[in-house]
């Protein structure tokens, strides 16, 4: 760990802090120019591949913004190449898997033995480290393996997840080793970043918000328990974030991650007590209140602050990524906003003392 009595790092132990930590997901992003600017002379995979391209654009964010924590600049389907599946990125359409996995055979073809390779990942994360010299925490990161698996089935995004759920009904066994072998590789990829100095990993199940709660408790709570619990050896944190997952925090709390990432479709205070208040909670300003004029962004930020309500274990951020055409002085000013909001967890901690324990 880089950064391990950061408050941040400690609001993800749901630990007191002083005040309520801020980053943002894909805070690295189109939306600023310094990252335009890199994107013009390279592309996408080449800025992952390159661990000082990678660790400028995540380093560049972090200070730009004076955030509590920096993300490393990586792609969610990174794990697929290592596994022998080709990927490309049309342009206005995002990632298109050319040869999507549909069969038993396509399954038994995808290696597992070569997460090594991702280690210019792992390197990048040992620049960014270095660079904050523990005054800023790194959070790695993977995708979940329902995420991966679908883009895997489908051959990009999609609005149906007809491929994925076909696979998961009418071929259950194929359905469990194709999640295997993906928390096999995703595993180990984010045990080598906690190893090169990430203080976190987030993994990022983007899609899962598409399943009842019958299908995600039987298809992939078991699969990404396993991978928590096997990241957890390693004494780090880990936060686990979907999209639309509101129906689904009840069972996600199952995971026993560290942490719960909230989306912006539910209150902070009624989705942290769908968690039962087990957990640390990030989340939850919708990335589109960013477009808002500051009075309505400011009221709705510091909404979520009072519904925190000082209790610890909340990391302010977006209930999603930040959008390409976003003002990047209204992201500067949400995270001065944040971080001088008077954190009322000192006081939280005083009156839950003093509580008697029939109150």
């Amino acid at each position: 760990m880089s950064a391990p009595d950061s408050i941040f790092v400690r609001a993800c132990k749901s630990q007191l802090v002083e005040r309520t930590p801020v980053w943002f997901m894909r805070q690295a992003g189109r939306y600023m120019p310094e990252y335009r600017a890199v994107r013009k002379k390279h592309s996408l995979l080449e800025i992952c591949k390159r661990p000082e391209l990678a660790a400028e654009i995540t380093i560049t964010a972090a200070e730009i913004l004076q955030v509590d924590a920096a993300i490393i600049f990586a792609d969610l389907l990174l794990p697929l190449e290592v596994m022998g599946l080709a990927f490309h990125f049309a342009s206005g359409e995002g990632p298109v898997i050319e040869k999507p996995v549909r069969t038993a055979s396509d399954i038994a073809q995808l290696t597992t033995n070569r997460a090594a390779e991702l280690g210019y990942v792992s390197e990048a994360v040992a620049v960014v480290a270095k660079h904050f010299a523990g005054k800023v925490p790194v959070i790695g990161f993977c995708g979940a393996p329902f995420t991966l698996a679908s883009y895997m089935i489908e051959g990009g995004g999609s609005r149906h997840y007809l491929h994925t759920k076909k696979m998961m009904y009418n071929s259950p066994a194929e359905w469990d080793e194709l999640m295997r072998k993906l928390v096999a590789v995703t595993s180990e990829y984010s045990a080598a970043q906690l190893r090169a100095g990430a203080d976190v990993i987030q993994i990022f199940d983007s899609w899962v918000g598409c399943l009842s709660i019958e299908d995600y408790r039987r298809y992939v709570l078991p699969h990404v328990t396993r991978m928590v619990k096997e990241l957890q050896k390693t004494g780090a944190p880990i936060i686990y974030f979907g999209t639309d997952s509101a129906t689904l925090l009840p069972s996600m709390n199952e995971t026993a991650a560290d942490v719960i990432g909230l989306d912006w479709r539910i209150p902070l205070d009624q989705g942290w007590n769908a968690l039962d208040h087990r957990c640390a909670v990030q989340g939850n300003l919708d990335p589109v209140l960013l477009f808002a004029d500051w009075k309505e962004l400011q009221s709705r930020a510091k909404n979520i602050l009072q519904l925190a309500a000082g209790r610890p274990g909340h990391i302010f951020n977006l209930g999603h990524g930040i959008l390409p055409e976003t003002p990047v002085e209204n992201v500067k000013n949400l995270a001065r906003l944040v971080q001088q909001y008077a954190s009322n967890s000192e006081s939280y901690s005083r009156s839950q003392h003093a509580r008697s324990p029939h109150s």
